[in-house]
């Protein structure tokens, strides 16, 4: 499961390269979301924990096992962070972030997101 779980999250990376490659815009509104209902804050912090959890759990069958698990504990220290981090706390810093992101630096930064997920379903099904 925690393998599935790996893949899926390599692949809505590339999926999400591609969006801000061809729907910078799109982006920057779904970013401007983020913490803005309790539906949408605690549904984005448990799927990252779970994603997080995953990675952890898989890191030993990875290729490179060592960021697996320092990327998951990261994100697992982050995600408890949020928790208990106000909502409002966490929409007014995606609006911040929102603002300052112009949708050209959403598709400078596609390719990042390519490689990166590249980068972990390689390490995945390739282990």
């Amino acid at each position: 499961m925690a393998k599935f779980i790996v893949i899926l999250f390599g692949a809505f990376i590339i999926f999400s390269g591609f969006l801000m490659l061809f729907r910078p815009n799109k982006v920057r509104k779904t970013l401007q979301m983020a913490g803005s209902t309790n539906v949408i804050n605690y549904t984005e912090i448990t799927l990252r924990f779970l994603i997080a959890l995953a990675l952890i759990l898989y890191a030993g069958f990875s290729k490179i096992s060592e960021v697996f698990s320092v990327l998951g504990w990261f994100m697992l220290i982050t995600s408890l962070i949020l928790y208990g981090v106000p909502r409002s706390l966490h929409h007014q810093f995606s609006l911040k972030s929102a603002a300052i992101l112009k949708p050209m630096y959403f598709q400078w930064i596609a390719p990042l997101a390519f490689a990166f997920g590249g980068f972990i379903l390689y390490n995945a099904l390739c282990s």
